[in-house]
């Protein structure tokens, strides 16, 4: 009897589950068909644009080995392909790659979005904050946040940066004498994270000094390698299939380390906030920082923002503001340890700026123009973030009059491959600080050098940056001498910042007085 009352279940059910099966796979045709439309669009409004030859189902994804050379060969294809040309990551996913100032003009000029495919997958970690969200959010966060890089915010952070810098180079005092090479990458990182922790969140961390790995920045390195597996790896584009691989799995123990901390540093200041609603009696009893503005911060409706805007706008500065600055100082280290003979130079000019003090100061800022040459000579051939991307929403025509129309269209902008376009430099592989001299910037393109991006979406704290960057160079070369290891060269990958496969190394000795 039982057997009978299962095999009429049987006979019930299975027509249910072949209406479901037909379904799914009715689904699947007319996914597959919009997505074989889309490539077929991209092909014809791709015509005017030649670029590499793509494999049919992984387009141009094997072509990047991971090994070292892929931004070369972006430099490479550039050289062939003047301005633009497509790039294919899967059999549907297409990105016009644009690699010249002008075009670069055309594009960060123009109020379009950041491209909802590459920071969807930065969202899910950093929330809509200023670096991924758009329209009326953008502006009216933007308009929010900008009173906290005011340069009376900004003037007592040098300090602070100073004092993160000597924490760092005190370490240092262990390889001085050794004339052996050691790893810069993670030290700089530690210390640009104690520096914006200080700055920003007025919180004294020690990580520094704190032995181990610093669980946050192991994170951050976890999750910005992983999001740019996700983006070369068109099933992971699927929200789903990335969820349930184990690639997914280590995305979001990531996640959850990094917005930890981020949840502890916003508890701490809230506590403190609590009998303090002013800003000027915060300033009474301390130096104003970032989040203090961000939890303070009011509209004209008096509308303050919400407690996940805040958390995204503190995950946002917490990342952007300690790594992307670590890329540029390590790199700017290395070149100038390439380079003695404008390390010297350097190396003369801030000892007279600084005029026997050990802490750098807000006037001493002004007062090193070749360093500052140096600084943006670096960042020109290592820029932190090698590219960016926009989403266009409506017909685009370019300064040679080719024309990307309206629709699901994203343009990435090889900002490495801008800074190294021999159309644009002349040697642009040669470190030449001379180009930053105000009578050659001024016979180029404003968009040529582009390492905090530009137009209305331009990094609200390149300032900050830049300040931290010539605090950093300025007290290193003060106390050391950089050396070159000729066996180590960096393998530069790109991620969301620029890094090195090898690490980034140097050797170093203490500066001579009587030199």
């Amino acid at each position: 009897m039982e057997s009978t009352e299962a095999f009429v279940t049987f006979q019930l059910g299975w027509p249910q589950m072949h209406h479901l099966f037909a379904l799914l796979c009715l689904v699947a045709v007319v996914k597959l068909t919009m997505l074989l439309a889309e490539r077929r669009d991209a092909f014809r409004n791709f015509e005017a644009f030649p670029g590499p030859p793509a494999h049919w189902l992984f387009g141009h994804v094997k072509e990047f080995k991971q090994d070292g050379t892929d931004l070369d060969k972006f430099v490479k294809w550039g050289q062939k392909y003047p301005y633009a040309f497509p790039m294919w990551f899967g059999p549907f996913v297409c990105f016009m790659n644009i690699h010249h100032p002008d075009y670069v003009k055309t594009l960060l000029i123009s109020t379009e979005p950041k491209d909802d495919l590459s920071y969807k997958f930065i969202e899910s970690w950093l929330g809509e904050g200023l670096l991924v969200s758009k329209g009326q959010k953008w502006l009216r966060h933007r308009r929010l946040l900008t009173p906290g890089f005011h340069y009376d915010v900004l003037k007592p952070y040098v300090k602070l940066v100073s004092d993160s810098a000597k924490t760092m180079l005190d370490k240092w005092e262990s390889y001085a004498n050794t004339n052996e090479s050691f790893e810069l990458f993670k030290h700089v990182s530690l210390m640009t994270l104690d520096s914006i922790l200080k700055c920003a969140f007025s919180d004294n961390s020690n990580c520094q000094t704190d032995s181990g790995t610093n669980a946050y920045i192991k994170a951050v390195y976890e999750l910005s390698n992983l999001i740019n597996l996700r983006f070369r790896t068109f099933p992971y584009h699927n929200d789903l299939i990335f969820y349930l691989s184990p690639h997914g799995f280590r995305y979001r123990k990531a996640c959850k380390v990094a917005y930890s901390h981020t949840e502890e540093v916003i508890r701490k200041r809230k506590e403190a906030l609590k009998e303090e609603k002013e800003l000027d009696r915060v300033q009474a009893k301390r130096n104003l920082d970032f989040l203090d503005i961000l939890l303070l911060a009011r509209d004209e409706k008096q509308q303050g923002l919400s407690d996940e805007d805040i958390r995204a706008e503190v995950d946002t500065f917490m990342f952007e503001g300690h790594d992307t600055t670590a890329s540029g100082i390590s790199f700017i280290l290395y070149s100038l340890a390439c380079h003695p003979e404008h390390q010297k130079i350097c190396r003369e000019e801030i000892i007279q700026a600084m005029d026997g003090k050990d802490t750098m100061e807000w006037e001493d800022l002004s007062k090193i123009p070749y360093t500052t040459m140096c600084i943006k000579e670096s960042l020109r051939l290592y820029p932190p973030v090698p590219g960016m991307s926009r989403k266009i929403t409506k017909p685009m025509t370019f300064f040679d009059g080719r024309t990307l129309p309206k629709g699901k269209f994203h343009v990435g902008t090889s900002v490495y491959g801008i800074h190294r376009n021999a159309a644009v430099w002349e040697n642009p592989n040669v470190f030449d600080p001379l180009r930053f001299l105000p009578e050659n910037v001024s016979t180029r393109s404003p968009h040529a050098f582009v390492p905090f991006s530009a137009g209305p979406r331009n990094c609200i704290g390149q300032t900050f940056a830049m300040n931290e960057l010539k605090v950093a160079t300025a007290l290193t070369l003060k106390r050391y001498q950089l050396i070159e290891d000729p066996a180590q060269k960096p393998m530069l990958i790109p991620r969301l910042v620029l890094r090195s496969l090898n690490g980034i190394h140097i050797k170093i000795k203490p500066v001579d007085p009587q030199e």
